[in-house]
């Protein structure tokens, strides 16, 4: 109740705003826009004076006056427009966070795409210079620029089909009416539909049977992204912004894929992730001690399902507090034992790490961080406190001059090969940041800490043996010599309020885009449609956009405010994480998997899809989420939490789950404290479908691996939506529980409760059944599939696409790379099918050697080319399998007309075989 009452006092003092909760409101209608004057063209873009072009309207803040325009054609397919202040002062995305693409110094004349503009009021158009088709419309209203806030509106033609804007729950096709898309980090329990999530990728893709072009908006601060159709204005999408610049790249595609990898160029490419990355992952939060941890290691392989990584929650720390362990339940000398044996099984191991340290003295991190000076400050010196699951917490300042030395140390220590918990990969979560039990204004974060942390379990001694582990974790009475470890004395005291050390000084400058003065960083005017607010409403004058997150009033050490930066808190701690990770192992590629990401994350670091529910919906939604990510957002090492994260599962749902997770790139089982134990092993169809389909996903890994590679070399998509495969074909637009992974393996799940039948739609093209290998004649409509028992889930070679598959399945990604490769061929419409192979060590950051391979199918031979740089004895082909040998059939389902030829052929040199000979 006082956390309320103090809420309460801080919503009374601050001033009354203006609400526009709706497009049509006309607060706005008086607003003069803008006239360009001085205009200077060149061959390569244009700058121009933009001046306010009446009296301010000063709705939602100061306007400015004195703006200008700059406009540059980068390279032949890539256009930047950018709209900001004269002064230079209004905030921008630091280049730190998020670097610029270089130009390549194209001309108007080569481009792809069409700069015009109007003087006054000023507005402008992209359209394509082949067709003069316009792409972005800027007339659809006038141009407003405040100090706290921007609006920008285009025309969008009728009924368009639009991707992106995540992260959200939302259909992958975007609805285009009454549709309000919100940009704001929040702690998103359950992942609701309708909502801002974790991350913030503000670009979208468009396409039209003209072909697909892609806008990316360079902007870090809240906004709502409002799409609609009206009597009075027509389709359009409108950016309101509480801050920032306009700052625009427009890419040209013109197919899905090519504007995907346009975007790569803004973005930057993804990072490379290791070959073990892809193998199968298991976690949940609420392990009750290392011995619960190393029980379900052991019951994975007693079962014959591969486990190639274990992972633990926040439960191995001492009283939630990171870089800590529990030293009664997850003492030091089991989990080095524990990773000790993961790692002579050739299995790997991972644990989380959240932002907020513990305001404790122990663990040493919280004054380690005190001495560097590197938490966010209150405007008195003070550290800044909130509450997350330790209780009273410190955060850290990303921008903060000693970060990097503090991480890096705390990562090197805690983390330590020689006498700390040495993982192979890197967990962050909470990082958007949360502050959940601390509602704004959080000015007694002790009161609300009440309950925080929660109480651990009970202390037990192994309760059971476990074959194959050391004594540690054997019952007591086991004839074996068990460690003698010394009791650890932890003194739970709280630091003092004030450090003589951190003390405050100005640190906003003129001219150096650090933010405009005098804002209202915690109660701006414009209300975005935050729902970690209490109404949307409280986004304004109630403080909303620093509820249950750090306040927003908050200045970095470099002089930014949390209000611009709030975006950016996960992709800097991704950033700093990798960092740190490098440090300790640098010739290796690190994985790191986090929560919040903005764009241009995935060239750090990869992403799960939040705390999901156990629920058919959210399996549904794992589809499409996934393809967001992977084909739109260039974060492709990404899946949902398998089985659902919150609330019980059902051995349905999570067999089915089991499934279609397998044809994911990230591929994880996770539940929460509070639900029931859903490892695979747990029901009989679940460990039959873990057993069935890790199968296939590990013959399929290095054909995964290779897709990978090329994501991360020019940003083709991993996965792709069908209609990136088919842009012509409208039934595919919409499409989104069926996908493509890499460019061959159509997926298609059942996807109802108590349902064994799905509606596949198989576009114009020849496919191949996985299993049986019969040929399906795709038609442009959909077929009924039916008999898919819960262990079931249809999966289609595509056409004219050649597939390297391991000739069988492993327990480890360590010993499926000595297995052989098969070589599926399914020829293609022409009779024809090519397709690739990429192969290296795994892991290595500098490649001794790599092998880039091709493969080329025609007449009955197939011939085998590229570099081989990459040896190892075990790389040979044991078998070539070709499908639909022998022409065309012309039937919906033709009989099975396969070849198979055993060789023995080193993968080592080009080659051809005679298929049809042999």
């Amino acid at each position: 109740m006082a956390a309320r009452l103090l809420y309460m006092a801080a919503i009374t003092s601050a001033a009354a705003i203006a609400r526009r909760d709706s497009p049509s409101d006309d607060l706005l209608a008086s607003c003069p826009g803008y006239t360009a004057s001085n205009v200077v063209e060149t061959a390569s873009g244009l700058t121009a004076d933009l001046t306010l072009a009446g009296e301010a309207c000063n709705v939602y803040g100061t306007d400015l006056k004195d703006l200008t325009l700059e406009v540059s054609y980068d390279t032949d397919t890539r256009l930047h427009v950018k709209i900001q202040d004269a002064a230079n002062n209004v905030y921008q995305v630091p280049e730190s966070v998020f670097p610029r693409p270089q130009g390549q110094g194209s001309e108007e004349a080569k481009s792809a795409l069409k700069f015009d503009y109007i003087n006054s009021p000023f507005s402008f158009t992209v359209s394509r210079s082949n067709s003069g088709e316009v792409l972005f419309d800027t007339s659809a209203a006038s141009l407003v620029f405040e100090s706290q806030y921007l609006r920008l509106r285009t025309k969008l033609p009728e009924n368009p089909s639009l991707y992106g804007l995540g992260e959200h729950s939302d259909p992958f096709m975007l609805n285009t009416t009454d549709y309000i898309r919100t940009f704001w980090s929040q702690d998103s329990y359950g992942v609701p539909e309708g909502a801002n999530l974790y991350g913030n990728h503000p670009v979208y893709y468009e396409h039209r049977e003209t072909g697909t072009h892609g806008v990316f908006f360079l902007n870090s601060n809240g906004m709502d992204v409002m799409i609609n159709n009206t009597a009075e204005s027509g389709q359009y999408l409108e950016y309101n912004t509480l801050g920032g610049v306009l700052d625009f790249y427009f890419v040209s595609g013109p197919s899905p894929i090519e504007v995907a990898k346009q975007y790569a160029e803004i973005t930057g490419l993804p990072a490379m992730m290791p070959y073990w990355g892809f193998g199968f992952h298991n976690c949940r939060y609420g392990y009750q001690d290392v011995f619960d941890v190393a029980e379900v290691v052991y019951n994975y392989s007693q079962a014959s399902i591969p486990l190639e990584t274990m992972w633990t929650d926040i439960d191995y720390m001492y009283r939630r507090r990171v870089f800590s362990l529990d030293p009664d339940r997850f003492p030091i000398h089991k989990m080095r034992e524990l990773v000790d044996y993961l790692h002579a099984h050739n299995q790997h191991y991972v644990v989380m790490v959240d932002p907020a340290v513990a305001y404790q003295d122990f663990p040493a991190a919280f004054q380690r961080g005190v001495d560097d000076n590197i938490f966010l400050l209150r405007e008195n010196g003070s550290v800044w406190r909130g509450v997350v699951w330790p209780g009273v917490t410190a955060f850290p300042d990303w921008f903060s001059a000693n970060i990097s030395q503090y991480w890096n140390n705390e990562f090197a220590t805690f983390f330590s090969a020689e006498d700390g918990v040495d993982i192979d990969a890197l967990w962050i979560d909470m990082n958007e940041p949360s502050n959940f039990p601390c509602n704004f204004p959080c000015d007694n974060p002790d009161a609300s800490a009440e309950g925080y942390p929660p109480e651990p379990p009970p202390v037990r001694s192994p309760p059971r043996a476990l074959p194959g582990f050391s004594c540690d974790f054997q019952p007591e009475g086991t004839d074996c010599a068990k460690t003698e470890v010394r009791s650890l004395e932890i003194r739970d005291s709280t630091p003092r309020a004030h450090f003589d050390n951190l003390v405050l000084s100005p640190r906003q400058t003129e001219g150096e885009q650090k933010g405009l003065p005098d804002r209202n960083l915690l109660f701006p005017k414009y209300a975005i449609h935050n729902k970690a607010a209490n109404a949307d409403s409280w986004n304004a004058a109630e403080g909303g956009i620093s509820n249950k997150t750090v306040n927003t009033d908050l200045i970095h050490q470099n002089g930014l405010a949390m209000y611009d930066t709030h975006n950016l808190y996960g992709s800097m701690m991704s950033l700093a994480s990798h960092e740190a990770m490098l440090q300790r192992r640098p010739t290796v590629r690190p994985m790191i998997i986090t929560r919040s990401t903005f764009a241009g994350a995935g060239t750090k670091v990869g992403h799960w899809l939040g705390d999901n529910l156990s629920k058919w919906d959210h399996y549904r939604l794992a589809i499409r989420s996934m393809m967001a990510f992977a084909s739109v957002y260039q974060v492709p090492m990404v899946g949902a939490d398998v089985c659902g994260f919150g609330d019980n599962t059902t051995g349905q749902l999570c067999s089915r789950w089991a499934g279609l997770g397998a044809f994911a790139p990230f591929y994880r089982v996770h539940n929460s404290l509070d639900s029931i134990s859903q490892e695979l092993y747990r029901w009989e169809t679940t460990t039959k479908a873990a057993q069935k389909f890790i199968g296939i996903r590990y013959q399929l890994l290095d054909y995964m691996y290779t897709a990978m590679h090329a994501q991360a070399v020019d940003g083709t998509p991993m996965v792709n939506p069908l209609f990136y495969l088919y842009p012509q074909d409208k039934n595919t637009y919409a499409l989104d529980l069926q996908y493509f992974l890499g460019p061959a393996l159509l997926v298609a799940p059942v996807t109802e409760e108590n349902s064994t039948s799905v509606d596949i739609y198989l576009p114009d093209d020849i496919f191949y059944d996985w299993y049986t290998h019969e040929e399906v004649v795709g038609e442009g409509t959909a077929t009924t599939v039916t008999d898919q028992e819960w262990t079931d889930l249809p999966l289609y070679l595509r056409g004219g696409v050649i597939v390297p598959v391991r000739a069988e399945s492993a327990m480890t990604t360590t010993e499926l790379r000595t297995k052989p490769f098969e070589i599926l061929v399914p020829v293609g419409k022409d009779g024809k099918a090519s397709g690739s192979l990429y192969l290296d060590d795994g892991v290595s950051i500098e490649q001794a050697g790599t092998s880039e391979i091709q493969f080329e199918y025609a007449d009955g031979v197939l011939t085998v080319d590229g570099t081989f740089g990459y040896k190892a004895e075990e790389l040979r082909i044991s078998r070539i399998t070709v499908l639909g040998a022998g022409g065309k059939s012309g039937c919906k389902r033709a009989a099975k007309k396969e070849i198979t030829i055993e060789v023995d052929q080193p993968l080592t040199e080009a080659f051809t075989v005679e298929v049809a000979k042999a």
